[in-house]
């Protein structure tokens, strides 16, 4: 017998992480989420609502899924110990759960399957969606193959350069990428650039939001195809060590890769819950150089959703940066600004300086090399790592693997890290005259 996917109803805190029939979570001044949306989208997003709870409750739809994810993603994705970066730094132990080893190389295959599964049975042809550091976009194109539907994938032009592999991995995949050149050209412009395509034909398009952000219903479905990374890694985890992890820790940007590890914690109070965004040049060199949404934000719509959103002077989003392109974003999820103003989850940030040093331990201690995003939540768990007893476990989400960013990293930091710029010539000999 095939087995059974489960997309849970209550996503702990006995169900009041759920959010009310408007889309909205929380209540009064810390009530975030919603659906802003022009008159034409309403009836459309209403629509998705409607058969994504639907679906939920669908044993045929459900055992689908759960089929993909052992056959096709290759779950229960492992946990593992880092002993030796542990041992280096002193402290805690610390785990990863392995979301690098899924097919296609990041968790973000948990939510295209589920949304492309969904899209096909609403009798929508094109997938469409935004992507930063291109995880996104490979995931939904890859889905789109195994569905036979068309895929067309909006990337910001900077994103495009310096994510390139992943560019030519959509492409190969047959996906349309579409280069996004206004504004900051990176994942807030691929947002803006997709939304406007989408606009003209909700009829046959699905728009696959690639993180928990956008108009409800979207920051709870994708949570929902997201959670079986913590609910896989509490099981895990107590068969690995006989009890709970003392925190988990995991990137925010959109913020669906830390609350599919949270989601699964959050009731367990006494696990610590730590998100880490982006510090990127440093908090203190103010806009344009960090994507510190939940630390710096201010209450705002952004995208069709009301949640914390880092504005200029003049009110508008402002400029981003993060070393990780999929983190380059001044909004973030619903849930998470929520969980921020109870209180429930601590949020923390990482410097590119201390993310780059954790892509090389981990890669020269361990032997993985990480995606820059997931290095943020690994940065930090080395941080805190060295103060904390042997007998403290935290678990970080290794949300993807660094292949995408090897370029990129050797070329901006090689030097420091014994890397010459000019790289390695292979083949025959250069030919001077």
């Amino acid at each position: 017998m095939a087995p059974t996917a489960h997309l849970d109803n209550s996503s702990g805190l006995s169900g009041r992480a759920q959010p009310d029939a408007d889309g909205f979570f929380g209540t009064g001044s810390s009530q975030f989420g919603g659906a802003f949306l022009p008159p034409p989208l309403v009836p459309v997003m209403k629509e998705i609502d409607i058969e994504y709870n639907k679906i939920k409750q669908d044993p045929e739809f459900l055992r689908e899924l759960a089929d993909l994810r052992k056959r096709f993603i290759g779950r229960p994705s492992p946990i593992y110990e880092c002993k030796n970066l542990s041992d280096k730094i002193g402290g805690a132990r610390i785990f990863l759960k392995r979301e690098d080893l899924n097919h296609t190389g990041s968790h973000k295959i948990n939510h295209c399957l589920g949304e492309a599964l969904l899209a096909k049975r609403m009798g929508k042809s094109k997938l469409i969606a935004e992507t930063g550091a291109g995880q996104h976009g490979v995931a939904l194109a890859t889905a789109a193959s195994l569905m036979k539907m068309e895929c067309e994938i909006h990337m910001g032009e900077i994103d495009i350069k310096k994510e390139w592999p992943n560019v030519r991995r959509m492409q190969v995949l047959g996906a349309t990428v579409v280069p996004a050149t206004e504004g900051g050209k990176s994942l807030k412009e691929a947002v803006d650039s997709a939304f406007a395509a989408y606009m003209g034909d909700t009829e046959n398009m699905f728009f696959a939001i690639g993180s928990t952000v956008g108009p409800h219903p979207f920051p709870s479905m994708v949570r929902d195809f997201q959670a079986i990374v913590g609910y896989e890694a509490k099981k895990q985890f107590i068969d690995l060590t006989g009890d709970l992890p003392d925190m988990c820790l995991a990137c925010v940007g959109g913020g669906c890769n830390s609350l599919g590890l949270f989601t699964a914690f959050l009731d367990d109070e006494n696990v610590k819950l730590v998100g880490v965004e982006p510090a990127g040049r440093g908090l203190d060199m103010g806009e344009g150089h960090h994507s510190a949404t939940l630390t710096l934000g201010t209450p705002a719509v952004l995208h069709g959703m009301k949640s914390y959103v880092l504005l200029n002077e003049s009110g508008d989003p402002a400029a981003v940066h993060s070393c990780a392109s999929g983190l380059d974003y001044p909004g973030v999820g619903p849930q998470h600004s929520w969980m921020k103003d109870l209180g429930r989850v601590q949020y923390e940030t990482a410097t590119d300086d201390e993310v780059i040093n954790a892509f090389f331990e981990l890669s020269r201690m361990e032997g993985i090399i990480p995606a820059l995003e997931s290095a943020h939540g690994l940065a930090y768990a080395m941080k805190v790592a060295k103060d904390m007893s042997k007998e403290s476990k935290l678990l970080v989400n290794m949300s993807g693997r660094g292949d995408k960013d090897l370029d990129y990293v050797c070329d901006m930091y090689g030097d420091k890290f014994g890397i010459g710029k000019e790289g390695i010539f292979f083949g025959p000999p250069k030919n001077d005259s």
